[in-house]
């Protein structure tokens, strides 16, 4: 059986909520990725914001607040955040290069309120070009609860 982390990202808490039952539904380790500069609610806001920079400017890396996820020890990787603006938020590039993926499994899934995919799968696969990267789901705030954790489950897994 292959080893299983799931790593998240969240600012508001409901990425968290998700991700702690999908670790518990899985019984497998969590990790969180924390920015060592947190995100605070004016970053988040409609207009010139912090998050808003960020989608404009992909390159923008953020730096971890640590670099302790020991991505070695897992086969699978469940890595969720919030979508913002059809966007992955830049820490999570961050993470993604912080970490050597090659032959993993990287399954991506987000929480928004209206959000899409968009371009996040070929942001992600262009970055982790030697892991096998697989779309999972968005849960939006209807389908936030375990029977709809356990659907993804079974059908990425």
């Amino acid at each position: 059986m292959s080893k299983i982390l799931v790593a998240y990202f969240s600012i508001s808490g409901n990425t968290r909520k998700a991700a702690k039952e999908i670790s518990k539904l899985l019984n497998c380790d969590i990790y969180e990725i924390k920015p060592k500069i947190k995100y605070k609610d004016e970053d988040l806001k409609w207009g010139p914001c912090r998050s808003q920079t960020e989608a404009k400017d992909r390159s923008i890396r953020p730096e971890l607040e640590d670099k302790n996820a020991n991505i070695d020890k897992y086969d699978t990787i469940f890595i969720g955040f919030p979508i913002w603006c059809s966007l992955s938020p830049s820490i999570i590039l961050t993470f993604l290069e912080s970490y050597n993926f090659k032959g993993k499994k990287i399954i991506i899934w987000g929480t928004t309120w209206k959000s899409l995919m968009g371009d996040i799968m070929i942001e992600i696969r262009n970055i982790v070009k030697e892991a096998n990267v697989i779309e999972g789901v968005i849960f939006d705030q209807s389908h936030r609860n375990a029977e709809n954790y356990k659907k993804f489950i079974s059908k990425v897994l």
